[in-house]
């Protein structure tokens, strides 16, 4: 499956040079996946991977181990140009500095992504 990002919570486009995002995967709402899942950035118009100072495209399953959980055990993913500082670069997603879009691949899917029980989670414009 493929849930994508072309919008935020609002309907509006995506835009590094002028927000900052979060993803927010609350306790027990991991993409359900058998196999894994990833979020991969790419900037528009040309849809191609961001360059980006720490070289990260995408974040995955396998580097849950590495991320920082909120207090309650779920996971805030930050969606932006610059970084949102050295305490929570372990969950930042480098975005695009101008139009971007994000996907979402769950590899194997779990039946509560195919039959509707889980949603993909709101992009968050927070600035």
């Amino acid at each position: 499956m493929y849930p994508v990002y072309r919008v935020d919570h609002e309907g509006k486009p995506l835009d590094g040079a002028k927000h900052r995002y979060t993803l927010r995967l609350a306790p027990g709402q991991l993409p359900p996946a058998n196999a894994f899942w990833s979020l991969t950035m790419y900037g528009l118009p040309d849809s191609l991977l961001v360059a980006n100072p720490i070289n990260r495209y995408l974040i995955n399953s396998p580097m849950l181990p590495g991320l920082l959980r909120d207090a309650d055990g779920g996971i805030t993913l930050y969606i932006q140009a610059t970084s949102p500082g050295s305490d929570k670069e372990s969950n930042w997603l480098p975005a695009n500095d101008g139009p971007f879009w994000t996907a979402m691949r769950i590899y194997w899917p779990k039946e509560a992504a195919l039959d509707g029980t889980w949603t993909q989670p709101p992009l968050i414009r927070v600035e």
